[in-house]
């Protein structure tokens, strides 16, 4: 995805898969890398007219009392007294000590939190980073992608929290021009890129980090097409604002998925005519209806030729779903006497052979080899299952061509 004269590499770089014990004190539920201090509380953002970020007007902990817009003064990442505050409460997440200190920071390293319970008496405008500084907090913070010191979740939980806290600054301010747009962009690109990367970790926390990062990725999409329509001109379409609207569309392929939102039948009626006709919007439109009637093999091709990294990043769960799904059509329907090759599996499934055989012992099915040698997978079987969620990630052959 092109951009003009801004890059997002920071956002799709990798991580290291090297996973070592978490640090508590990181979690955005429990500890210094998100959530709420109890000793240092901020006013709530005011519902917004134009940029209301649901992630936190729809918290029952907030205050949602109707103040007047500010203009934030505070021109480093963290404003000092929260910093000193958290300094002096050893509050501070491991990315943000000096010298691993637990009780020293700095400007360059500490970062503002997101609080959800906000006063608005408390509030002050050298409390509020204007939009100058959250574009360099939020550059800083998807640098800390490429770190190779801690393992990513420990990183997802301290970006999660520290952009929850620029979209409520933004919030606050009632923010909402191109710039704010790139902001809210990158964001969502986080999110996205983080979905792909936490279905590879295992566990019950991941797995509640995951699900909680879906809603995060559902909201912050929800404040982003806000602000794309506030600032609509007519007949007119943002840079990236159509593959952005097709991700919405990709989140919702199966309704059963959990995640929040209103339904895609009226969710498509909302789209201008240009829109409608994009091609991001037509892809998806495609896709949708390849998932419904099962069609796998469409799916899969198209997926691997047309969709963009964030969008394959969004779909790669349904493409684990629609293979095993082809597993079991094909030990359903085939003749018990003419085992089917798993060569012309992996071409229909665009997956390496050695990765099928694997796929289908992951379904409870057994291969075998015929007399001349060649991989087959005998049909009829009755100890077919459904892998489980967190069964492995095989490569979608043809998506190498996408930029990461």
């Amino acid at each position: 995805m092109n951009r003009r004269n801004r890059g997002s590499s920071s956002s799709t770089s990798r991580v290291s898969n090297t996973y070592g014990n978490r640090q508590t004190s990181d979690n955005p539920r429990t500890g210094s890398g998100g959530g709420a201090s109890d000793s240092f509380r901020r006013r709530s953002d005011a519902p917004l007219k134009r940029n209301n970020d649901e992630d936190e007007s729809n918290n029952k902990d907030e205050d949602l009392a109707d103040v007047s817009f500010i203009v934030g003064t505070c021109s480093s990442m963290c404003p000092e007294r929260e910093r000193v505050t958290r300094e002096r409460l050893r509050d501070l997440a491991v990315f943000e000590r000096l010298y691993g200190n637990p009780s020293k920071s700095s400007t360059d390293l500490a970062v503002k939190k997101f609080c959800r319970t906000l006063s608005a008496a408390d509030v002050q405008a050298s409390d509020v980073r204007p939009l100058p500084v959250l574009e360099e907090t939020l550059k800083y913070l998807l640098s800390l992608l490429d770190s190779k010191e801690h393992p990513f979740e420990a990183v997802h939980d301290f970006i999660f929290d520290r952009t929850r806290s620029i979209r409520q600054d933004l919030s606050i301010q009632n923010l909402a021009n191109e710039r704010v747009i790139y902001l809210y962009e990158e964001m969502v690109k986080f999110h996205v890129i983080s979905h792909k990367r936490l279905q590879s970790c295992s566990g019950t926390s991941n797995s509640s980090m995951h699900h909680l990062n879906m809603e995060q990725l559902a909201k912050t999409l929800t404040s982003l097409y806000n602000i794309y329509d506030a600032n609509r001109k007519p007949d007119y379409i943002y840079e990236n604002e159509a593959e952005f609207r097709s991700l919405y569309v990709l989140l919702h392929l199966n309704p059963s998925s959990g995640v929040m939102g209103e339904p895609l039948s009226l969710w498509f009626r909302k789209l201008t005519f240009a829109l409608v006709k994009s091609k991001e919007i037509c892809f998806v439109r495609n896709l949708l209806r390849l998932y419904r009637m099962g069609n796998y093999k469409n799916f899969l091709s198209r997926t691997a030729s047309e969709a963009t990294y964030l969008q394959y990043c969004i779909s790669e769960p349904h493409i684990r779903e629609m293979r095993s799904v082809a597993v079991q059509y094909i030990n359903n329907v085939c003749y018990k006497l003419q085992p089917y090759p798993l060569l012309r599996l992996s071409q229909n499934l665009m997956m390496k052979e050695l990765d099928v055989e694997s796929l289908c012992h992951e379904c409870g099915l057994e291969t075998c080899t015929d007399p001349d040698g060649f991989a087959v997978l005998p049909a009829k079987q009755s100890t077919f299952r459904n892998p489980e969620d967190k069964f492995k990630v095989y490569d979608l052959i043809g998506i190498e061509r996408i930029e990461r």
